[in-house]
Formats: structure tokens, C-alpha cells, sequence
């Protein structure tokens, strides 16, 4: 599958992984989890969870952490692949 299609397939998940208040560190066991039972994954970071970041920061940095690639972010929401 390549990135486009991932783009597309993304479109129509919902949102599994909530990121809020106790930031990234408190959602890295379940979206790893969560990337090894799905190939994509839609997480919403709430305001609190930005603390002045913006979402394709604190998506990097989540990515780096689980391992997995980043596909889009889009408004306060990221898809990662694995």
C-alpha cells in the first residue's frame, strides 16, 4: 500500500487513540498496542496535550517513540503506520 492509498484508507477510520491533559508519554503502550493489531491508526490530540506544540511536533515525536511512520496530520489529528 502506498502513501496515497494510505492517505485514502485514512480518511475513514475513526479515532482510537485520545491524547490529552498527561500528554504523549501516558498513550506510547497503546498506540503501540494498537499498531500491532492495525496497519493504521487515527489519534486526536486534544489542546491540552499541545502545551504551545504544534500537532505535527508532538505526532513526530510520538512516531519516533512507537516506531512508526507518520502519514498525515490534519487539523489536531495524525495517522501513524506501521
Amino acid at each position: 500500500m502506498d502513501h496515497e492509498e494510505r492517505k485514502r484508507r485514512a480518511h475513514d477510520l475513526d479515532v482510537t487513540v485520545w491524547v490529552g491533559k498527561s500528554g504523549i508519554e501516558s498513550v506510547v503502550d497503546e498506540l503501540d498496542d494498537q499498531l500491532s493489531n492495525r496497519d493504521l491508526v487515527k489519534v486526536k490530540l486534544l489542546r491540552a496535550a499541545r502545551a504551545g506544540e504544534s500537532t505535527e511536533e508532538k505526532a513526530a515525536d510520538l512516531a519516533d517513540r512507537v516506531g512508526a511512520d507518520l502519514v498525515e496530520t490534519r487539523g489536531h489529528t495524525a495517522v501513524f503506520y506501521r
